[in-house]
């Protein structure tokens, strides 16, 4: 006898249901997952949409701000969308933000002296991105993102010779929020204030800065990591950060000046090329036009030309030889890092010859006189090595050098550091040379 099914025991029916909720589900699934991972990537690329246009308005704000420092206009407006952020004008004073102080060195004349001044800001500032006009420049801080960095540049300007640092001091103190269009008026009394170059401030506020040692900029700011990135990217400046002090320290290297020129106590040289393939001689000019002072002539007992750098000296020593009429050379370099006993001493295989009589004596002097030849002198303490700066090891006795060469490779090592400062003039206390009328020449 057969069993009758009942029409509800069938699941048949049901199947189409359950796969349309499956596929619902996993529809939503997906949905929220998307949701999930993109709507934040979503809202950081609108952030980002709003922060560019901010840069971009800034940019223009930067521009404009020029235009009137500059006396080329007498009035800007920049308008700047708010999307939600603040706007802040920090100009000198309570609330004052970027402060620009610079250092000028000449250790020739023992001189130190330093000048400040205020920067003040203009700041976009949304959650923890910001965006600021400071010291004619524009910069961008990502917050927890990233760090800061230049959007327009300052105007600072150095190609070693010539410093222009002109500074746009922000001034006032407002405050603007909330999601729509604000206008930022600029206004100038086109009074400017130059503190460098400016002679009847110090005399050594002067372009070119040949005549100093060094100049240094300390920007204190809280953009003061892009100053530093910004300062490392041009020709002849470096910078360092002081963390701790917000400050980018910016050196500018100075070139002591070439060619002929009056002869004093002191002569500045900067750094050789130390390319010996491509450049084997980068000293092409060195060599002094000496001029008796007194009627005694050009005779001095030890007369010297010496630089010091850290551990390493380099010496040029002259006195009169076999009369009168003759200046006798030996050049002396020594490194007191490799060991006390290490020095190198050359003694002139020919003389200096000295012409006219008395107070009308003169002489040229050439250190890079490639047909002088210079004969090695052996160490006297016991090992030390004979020539321990050289490629090659020296042979007592057995080598001699133009004096060129050895001033093309002491050169090099004495400068390799920094720039050096050779000390001119007799040891013992009686000085030959006629100064106001000397010359020396150096090119390189």
């Amino acid at each position: 006898m057969g069993t009758k099914q009942r029409p509800f025991d069938s699941c048949k029916a049901v199947s189409s249901v359950v796969g349309l909720l499956l596929m619902y589900s996993l529809a939503i699934i997906a949905v929220g997952i998307i949701l999930v991972y993109n709507v934040p990537v979503l809202n950081d690329m609108q952030d980002s949409a709003k922060a560019q246009k901010v840069e971009q308005a800034f940019t223009v704000l930067d521009s404009r701000i020029s235009k009137v420092a500059l006396g080329e206009s007498p009035r800007q407006t920049t308008s700047v969308s708010l999307m939600g952020g603040e706007i802040n004008v920090n100009g000198p004073g309570e609330a004052e933000r970027g402060t620009m102080t610079i250092q000028i060195i000449n250790t020739t004349t023992n001189m130190t002296e330093e000048f400040n001044c205020s920067l003040g800001t203009v700041e976009y500032v949304k959650d923890d991105r910001k965006i600021a006009y400071e010291g004619g420049g524009v910069w961008s801080d990502y917050g927890s993102k990233g760090g800061t960095v230049m959007v327009s540049p300052p105007e600072l300007h150095y190609n070693g010779v010539t410093l222009t640092l002109p500074i746009m001091t922000v001034n006032g103190n407002s405050s603007a929020t909330g999601t729509g269009n604000t206008a930022i008026n600029v206004i100038s009394d086109n009074k400017p204030h130059i503190l460098y170059p400016n002679t009847s401030l110090s005399v050594n506020r002067t372009n070119p800065t040949d005549h100093l040692d060094k100049v240094i900029v300390y920007i204190k700011s809280d953009y003061y990591k892009a100053w530093a990135n910004y300062a490392n990217s041009m020709t002849y400046t470096s910078a360092t950060q002081d963390d701790e002090n917000k400050t980018a320290i910016i050196s500018f290297t100075t070139q002591p000046p070439m060619g002929t020129q009056s002869l004093a106590s002191k002569l500045k040289v900067g750094q050789v090329c130390q390319d010996s393939i491509n450049y084997p001689k980068p000293v092409s000019e060195f060599y002094f036009d000496f001029e008796a002072v007194a009627s005694a002539g050009l005779n001095p007992d030890n007369y010297a030309v010496t630089a010091i750098s850290g551990t390493r000296t380099l010496s040029y020593d002259l006195q009169k030889k076999q009369g009168n009429k003759q200046l006798y050379v030996e050049v002396t370099y020594e490194d007191t890092a490799v060991g006390s006993d290490y020095i190198e001493k050359w003694k002139g295989g020919q003389n200096y010859p000295v012409s006219g009589n008395n107070a009308d004596q003169y002489a040229t002097v050439d250190f890079t006189n490639d047909s002088f030849m210079m004969e090695y002198i052996p160490p006297n303490q016991d090992g030390a090595d004979p020539a321990f700066s050289w490629p090659a090891v020296i042979a007592d006795g057995n080598t001699s050098f133009s004096i060129d060469d050895l001033t093309q490779h002491y050169f090099r090592l004495i400068t390799e550091d920094s720039r050096v400062v050779f000390n001119i003039g007799s040891n013992t206390g009686k000085d030959p040379v006629d100064y106001s009328t000397s010359e020396v020449t150096i090119n390189y």
